[in-house]
């Protein structure tokens, strides 16, 4: 669950507020758009989410993580409930498919029978078996984002975040994305999507949260209709 009240935001060495008074909630299983020109607080939300800033002002939690006063030490436990996918995909060159997601289990302790059992259910749910020996630079970007998926789902986290996920994909490939996403929201983890894309979001007809110059300016099913992106 994810609870934003009054947060305020403004970055060391400057005046500006880049979010004024933000109240958000996203309840668990949701899936929730977050759309908004450039420069309207979108990344900024993100990073406060993720843990990588603090806000200015406000209450913030996460997945029951309190991040006005959280200590860096429980960062860790905080991102373990998250699982973030960027638009540049981020997969480690030289490694397979199989190997860059069981690199995400790796790194928080499982065990090598953990990851025997995870990660070939996880690459069949993302439509990725038979791919496992493969490296990213022999997949197109519709797979190599299908592996950037499965690695964010490979540790069961509470909520997806996707980050302009399709923004290097061509239509079809995006809208196969997308309803990965959704199908991945179907089985019970929470979903937030920033994009720019008006004709995905509204394929989907989900909960619409729309950004405008740090405020918060419409949230509901209808919310991005009629909105128009810059």
């Amino acid at each position: 669950m994810v609870i934003l009240k009054d947060v305020k935001m403004t970055y060391p060495g400057t005046r500006k507020e880049v979010l004024r008074d933000i109240d958000l909630t996203i309840e668990d299983g949701e899936f929730v758009f977050l759309v908004g020109p450039s420069g309207s607080g979108k990344t900024t939300i993100i990073k406060l989410l993720t843990g990588e800033i603090r806000a200015t002002g406000g209450q913030l939690s996460v997945n029951g993580f309190d991040l006005r006063r959280i200590r860096r030490r429980n960062l860790p436990r905080l991102r373990r409930t998250l699982g973030v996918i960027f638009q540049d995909f981020r997969l480690i060159a030289d490694k397979t498919v199989y190997e860059n997601v069981a690199f995400a289990m790796r790194v928080v302790g499982a065990t090598n029978r953990e990851i025997r059992k995870r990660v070939p259910y996880v690459l069949e749910l993302v439509g990725l078996t038979g791919c496992e020996d493969r490296l990213p630079r022999e997949l197109s970007g519709g797979e190599q984002q299908r592996v950037a998926v499965a690695r964010a789902l490979v540790n069961s986290p509470h909520m997806i975040i996707a980050d302009e996920p399709t923004g290097n994909l061509d239509p079809a490939k995006s809208l196969e994305i997308m309803m990965l996403l959704r199908k991945i929201n179907e089985l019970g983890t929470t979903v937030l999507v920033v994009t720019h894309e008006k004709e995905l979001v509204n394929a989907l007809s989900k909960r619409v949260v729309a950004l405008s110059d740090g405020c918060l300016i419409s949230d509901g099913m209808d919310g991005y209709y009629g909105y128009e992106i810059q």
